[in-house]
């Protein structure tokens, strides 16, 4: 039986098992998908060793960890340092990242969109504002410290910690931090992030399946918004093929993994 799971922490809230799950019967293939919880980022490897698992997806915090416990990674995860998905080949763990095509094409509702506002600097951060430049959007980077702009700043993305912030029009914002995911924390002050706005067009957070205050804010400014479950599903259904070598049609997937949702 083949064995996966989602590491991060928390993980009680991830549909992914379900996703996977629904996908694993579909397809007649025998196997599971579990949570498993880290609290020590250490133990990453260890416990993906121990589970035995073929293959794992991660999520926050520790997806600049998992990059740096993988044998191989492939470019675009090399190229911004983050892994949401490893995969046991022989006796050596491959990370990639499905975060960056999964946002991106969750994105396709909004239209057409010229610059970005990304809140957060984590993994997440990272690939959201790659896959954005890459497609030609002006893209600014906001983080409560400097610390952990360094990554941006090494790579030419406009940054600021919230002391030196000052704000322009920007037409999507995007949350990116675990505010709001089990608190009533927005991701930036109420004030500032109601004058950034009142001058967008967009809102997405990635968090998902949940009225986060970020979106509550969204909406009461008028803002088209989304929550991360487009995004959720469309990197799953990229992860699971990776499980098993892409051989299956990525639609067939997709309309599995949709059950998860209902």
């Amino acid at each position: 039986m083949k064995l996966f799971s989602i590491f991060g922490n928390p993980v009680t809230h991830s549909i992914s098992p379900k996703m996977h799950n629904f996908a694993l019967k579909d397809l007649g293939i025998d196997g599971c998908y579990i949570r498993t919880c880290i609290t020590n980022p250490k133990e990453l490897l260890n416990t993906f060793w121990a589970l035995k698992l073929d293959g794992a997806n991660v999520t926050v915090p520790h997806k600049e960890v998992a990059f740096n416990v993988c044998d191989e990674v492939d470019f675009f995860a090399r190229k911004i340092g983050a892994v949401n998905t490893l995969v046991k080949k022989d006796s050596k763990i491959y990370g990639y990242n499905t975060d960056a095509p999964g946002f991106y094409k969750a994105l396709s509702p909004f239209g057409k969109i010229n610059s970005a506002l990304i809140l957060g600097a984590g993994g997440t951060a990272k690939a959201i504002a790659t896959i954005l430049r890459e497609n030609g959007l002006h893209v600014k980077v906001l983080n409560r410290s400097l610390e952990k702009l360094t990554y941006f700043q090494e790579n030419g993305f406009e940054c600021s910690s919230w002391d030196d912030f000052k704000p322009e029009a920007y037409e999507l914002i995007i949350n990116t931090t675990s505010a709001g995911l089990c608190d009533t924390n927005l991701p930036l002050d109420k004030a500032l992030l109601t004058t950034l706005m009142q001058k967008a067009k967009f809102a997405y957070d990635v968090i998902y399946n949940k009225q986060t205050p970020f979106l509550a804010l969204a909406r009461e400014n008028q803002l088209q918004s989304q929550d991360g479950s487009l995004m959720l599903l469309y990197q799953g259904v990229l992860a699971f093929n990776l499980f098993f070598d892409n051989k299956f049609n990525e639609k067939t997937i997709e309309s599995s993994m949709k059950k998860a949702f209902i």
